[in-house]
């Protein structure tokens, strides 16, 4: 194979539709537009979703839900999976790890879920003031 030999596929090179270009073409005249009507007309368009003064589908239809863009980036933990956890020294790169939070998290908060009875230090991550209290009477510390 040389580079000057090199050819498309068949198919998949075709010419572009050229209108307005006399009757024998097949599009000539009214070169595929139709007759007459706003859409027929030279910069006669509107924009999408416009449905000729009728209230369009997206304000008929009622407003609902909402997704925080901030929601993936806060993660939380229980008191029951730093317990499960082997390390003393926990932080966000720790937890990342072993796979308790996404990869995408940036925020990390222990809440009072469950119980934990060992020692662990924590460093850079938040806790609820329930849980604070539960990992300093366990001996635990929260920097």
């Amino acid at each position: 194979m040389q580079l000057n030999t090199i050819k498309p596929a068949a198919g998949a090179k075709h010419a572009k539709r050229r209108v307005g270009r006399g009757i024998g073409s097949g599009l000539g005249k009214t070169a595929g537009r139709g007759h007459k009507g706003q859409k027929s007309r030279a910069g006669g368009f509107h924009k999408v979703g416009f449905e000729g003064g009728q209230m369009p589908l997206q304000r008929r239809l009622p407003k609902r839900g909402f997704k925080s863009l901030a929601r993936p980036y806060n993660a939380e933990v229980t008191l029951s999976e730093l317990h499960a956890l082997t390390s003393e020294e926990i932080d966000l790169l720790t937890l990342k790890a072993v796979g308790l939070v996404s990869e995408l998290a940036k925020t990390v908060k222990v809440i009072k879920s469950g119980e934990i009875s060992r020692k662990v230090s924590l460093k850079g991550i938040g806790a609820t003031a329930g849980a604070k209290a539960a990992i300093e009477a366990a001996g635990g510390t929260v920097a």
